[in-house]
């Protein structure tokens, strides 16, 4: 998948609220929530739309991408970038300095037995 900028993530999180959605409708939500003008909107669809992440037929616009396989590239993207795929040492790097709740705790450590390998 290519790089999806900021303002490309914020586009599609509107998108994917709302899809499949007429592209003038599309264009008034971001005037409102991101206060684009018309042909910055239409941009945005034209480059997604040639990064195969959007489609638009007859005016109609729709992901051809779901959120969580973006957010989950992101993440890869990012553990890639900052640690190099070592996720002991991301993970020492994001909680430096942060306290986690009780319940923030349970949930990280469900999410690591689910992750662990079979013995």
């Amino acid at each position: 998948m290519e790089k999806i900028f900021e303002s490309e993530y914020r586009f599609l999180s509107i998108l994917w609220e709302n899809e499949p959605i007429a592209s003038p409708e599309l264009v008034r939500l971001c005037n409102e929530q991101l206060g684009w003008k018309k042909s910055t909107t239409y941009t945005v669809i034209k480059k997604l739309t040639d990064k195969g992440i959007v489609k638009s037929e007859n005016t109609v616009v729709s992901a051809l991408v779901a959120k969580d396989e973006v957010d989950k590239w992101q993440s890869e993207e990012l553990l890639q970038r900052t640690s190099k795929g070592n996720i002991p040492l991301f993970l020492a790097a994001f909680l430096k300095d942060r306290k986690l709740s009780r319940a923030d705790l349970d949930r990280i450590r469900q999410i690591i037995g689910e992750a662990e390998e079979e013995k």
